[in-house]
């Protein structure tokens, strides 16, 4: 299913000047919209490009170490990273100037927190950096709703500008102690910088993922299918406008998404060989979304739970989920979430995402009274307190219940928009390492989305003509 995005882009301007063209989700060439923006789980709030200084960070930090440790390119190559010093041959003066320009305005607009004012009243770090990312893969990729190449330009966009976000995680790093040897061979204790764990670990896999993603989209560059815009006469034997919306119909399509292309085959279906390598990369990429999935998810559970949240959830979790959901949570022995889910009535995603929401708002409330009853202030502390202990406390049980239920749901609806706890996290979260990671695995894995969507569409027209 296609998903909206649940909170609004900003800058918009900003994606336009930034070589305005193909946006995936999101914006189109001419006026981005967010209506466009088909961004699985989706936007901070505030939104606008920003990009880091190339400050010179040497001391006990130790750039370059760890840049070697994490597989990275040293910071201190930062026009290179802006692919500005390899190219120099290429790119005449006026070029390169150009793209000076542009890393200037990005650079003042991180570090105005996009207060174009000046006067110190903008968002926070992570918040514009997190922004930036997400305006860079709106105006990117925003308009691309066909299996097809990415236009060069758009992919040399893509990686310039993500490799210079990225390598703020560069100097991101935690300390540990470490031996060093004096030029008179004796060793003394120091602290030591390697690149923080979360880092370590998750952004080198999902840069891989990257890789991967636009791999599977550079394959498609001589293809069997085509498409054919609304109202046009290139459906081969569909050549009435009718047909058209029919044909529309009949591949599930969002009908407030009119403006997409229709997915055309030839007349005698697709070859063996398309059809197989289709269907092995719709599972590639399957896989892929699942990976980012999963790891957004952990950064999110990562960030903490804004106070603004937590003042306004209700007194109790029964009002929230309401008393039927409540009955089903809180009566039988064996919870089934997937029992439970067959029998709501949600057909729309607006009615998923509200369920969604107080089902969250009701896991909160559970939790903070089963912490207030054990006298303990994380809900990790209760979990591990109550794994042995047969009397099993009411709200510890019906918070757990509701943990599961709201895992279920998203399992189900995996292009379900994010719940309003996941916004108020990105927009509050004042840890750059984690709004880059949050961020960037959000944009992957909507990315990962739509090839499947898409993939799925040309695999249901080449049925149709079985």
């Amino acid at each position: 299913m296609d998903s909206s995005s649940s909170v609004s882009v900003s800058d918009e301007s900003s994606e336009a000047e930034a070589n305005g063209g193909c946006c995936s989700s999101s914006t189109t060439t001419t006026t981005p919209s967010l209506e466009a923006v088909n961004l699985s789980r989706t936007f901070s709030d505030v939104s606008s490009f920003s990009e880091q200084s190339s400050v010179d960070h040497s001391g006990p930090f130790e750039p370059s170490a760890v840049s070697k440790l994490i597989g990275r390119r040293s910071p201190a190559s930062a026009l290179s990273r802006l692919s500005m010093k390899p190219r120099a041959y290429v790119l005449d003066q006026r070029s390169t100037d150009d793209e000076l320009e542009l890393v200037k305005e990005r650079f003042s607009k991180l570090l105005l927190g996009e207060d174009m004012s000046g006067g110190g009243k903008g968002v926070c770090t992570a918040v514009a950096i997190s922004n930036a990312i997400t305006n860079l893969y709106a105006t990117v990729f925003g308009s691309c709703h066909k299996l097809e190449p990415l236009a060069a330009s758009k992919k040399t966009m893509w990686m310039r500008e993500m490799d210079c976000l990225l390598s703020v995680c560069d100097y991101i790093v935690e300390f540990y102690p470490s031996t060093q040897t004096l030029p008179d061979g004796a060793k003394v204790e120091v602290m030591a910088t390697r690149p923080r764990s979360d880092i370590y670990i998750n952004l080198p896999a999902l840069e891989k993922l990257d890789a991967m993603l636009m791999e599977i989209v550079d394959n498609f560059e001589k293809a069997e299918f085509w498409y054919a815009e609304a109202g046009t006469s290139s459906f081969g034997s569909m050549t009435s406008s009718s047909t058209s919306s029919s044909f529309r119909r009949s591949t599930h399509r969002n009908e407030e998404k009119w403006w997409l292309p229709v997915p055309c085959v030839p007349d005698a279906g697709l070859s063996g060989k398309t059809r197989k390598d289709l269907k092995q990369k719709r599972e590639c990429a399957s896989q892929i979304h699942k990976a980012a999935v999963a790891i957004n998810t952990g950064i999110l559970c990562d960030m903490e739970v804004p106070d603004s949240f937590m003042v306004v959830l209700p007194k109790s979790g029964k009002a929230s989920v309401g008393d039927a959901v409540y009955r089903a949570m809180m009566g039988a022995d064996k919870f089934s979430p997937d029992y439970l889910l067959d029998c709501l009535d949600m057909s729309s995603e607006h009615e998923v995402l509200a369920m969604a929401d107080r089902v969250e708002a009701a896991m909160y409330v559970w939790r903070r009274k089963a912490c207030t009853t054990h006298g303990r202030s994380r809900w990790s502390a209760i979990k591990e307190l109550m794994a042995n202990d047969e009397d099993d406390d009411k709200n510890v049980k019906l918070a757990s219940r509701a943990e599961s239920l709201l895992l279920c749901l998203k399992h189900r609806f995996p292009g379900l928009s994010q719940t309003t706890l996941d916004t108020s996290k990105i927009q509050f979260n004042k840890d750059i390492g984690l709004a880059i990671l949050e961020s960037y695995s959000r944009v992957l894995e909507s990315l990962a989305f739509n090839i499947v969507s898409w993939i799925d569409d040309v695999l249901f027209a080449d049925l149709r003509k079985q």
